[in-house]
């Protein structure tokens, strides 16, 4: 039996927030933290006790090492996490928002090392794992990640693996959305489990309704959809089930990032456990909303003890 759980990859960022709200130009003080969807969801994962792998490349600097020690300490193995002598690490700026608003991010991460991953990177040890989650940043970073994406996908759902897929959408990042969309769907037909935002699914798709967003990816493969409709719950859709699921109720949004990434955590532990679609976005409803009660990208994710019952399988 492989050692490895779940096998996540992708860029993760240093992040410095602000302490203080208002325009970033004028912010003096920040607090340095990670940021990155792919490794937000093996952070969440890990912390539900699960095995996680990272497949990633960070920059022979100060931020690589920070980056890689506090995804370390967050319980992910990091053998197959590369430095880079010739690229940075990655890193970023957020801004404070006290209204529950959207921050503003400004990313400084072209030419990182996270970029030039490529299939050379693959050890078929990481092949093993039972489980692998990919969301399409990866591909968005260089062509070279994108080939990775790709044939991680494709290597793993051969094996039998199970494998996850959201959209995760960075169109600042892409040559064109007309590229993007097409790239973005031919990744999720890889997918045995897909779960876009409702936004992200319109795009991709064309269409409004989310049964027939969740019928398109149906239709390319996919074993089953979960849609996220942020304050609406989520939407799911099997070959044999569909329904609404409604959201956890929030007082006080702190922060809006990392709720997807939550969602999917959630899910894909759920999923693991054997639980049912439902049971899984009903979780994935709650760690969503704990994610957004906590500012910082993936300092909400509960540990195994801090689960409800309602939501373990």
């Amino acid at each position: 039996m492989s050692e490895i759980d779940i096998l996540s990859f992708g860029e993760t960022m240093a992040m410095f927030v602000a302490e203080q709200t208002g325009d970033l130009a004028q912010v003096g003080q920040f607090h340095k933290r990670i940021a990155g969807a792919d490794s937000n969801v093996a952070i969440g994962l890990s912390r539900l006790g699960f095995k996680v792998a990272w497949l990633s490349r960070v920059g022979n600097d100060s931020l690589g090492r920070f980056v890689v020690d506090t995804l370390a300490n967050e319980g992910l193995d990091c053998r197959h996490v590369s430095v880079d002598p010739l690229h940075p690490t990655g890193f970023q700026l957020k801004s404070r928002e006290e209204s529950g608003a959207d921050p503003q991010v400004e990313y400084f991460r072209k030419g990182s090392a996270a970029s030039h991953l490529s299939v050379a990177d693959i050890n078929p040890a990481l092949l093993q794992a039972r489980h692998l989650h990919a969301t399409g940043i990866p591909p968005a970073l260089s062509e070279a990640t994108g080939e990775l994406s790709v044939e991680l996908m494709t290597q793993m759902r051969k094996a039998g693996r199970s494998v996850s897929f959201d959209p995760n959408l960075r169109p600042s990042l892409w040559s064109s959305q007309a590229r993007m969309i097409r790239e973005i769907n031919a990744l999720a037909s890889l997918a045995d489990w897909v779960l876009p935002g409702l936004s992200e699914g319109r795009l991709l798709t064309g269409f409004d309704d989310p049964a027939d967003i969740a019928a398109f990816y149906l239709d390319q493969g996919a074993e089953a959809v979960a849609i996220k409709l942020g304050p609406d719950g989520a939407y799911y859709r099997t070959q044999m089930d569909q329904g609404f699921v409604a959201a956890v109720r929030v007082d006080t949004v702190v922060d809006t990032v990392g709720a997807g990434d939550g969602f999917a955590v959630g899910m894909i532990s759920a999923l693991l456990e054997n639980s049912s679609f439902p049971e899984a976005v009903q979780r994935g409803n709650w760690i969503g909303s704990r994610a957004v009660q906590s500012r910082g990208d993936m300092e909400g994710l509960p540990t195994r003890a801090e689960l409800p019952s309602r939501s373990v399988a």
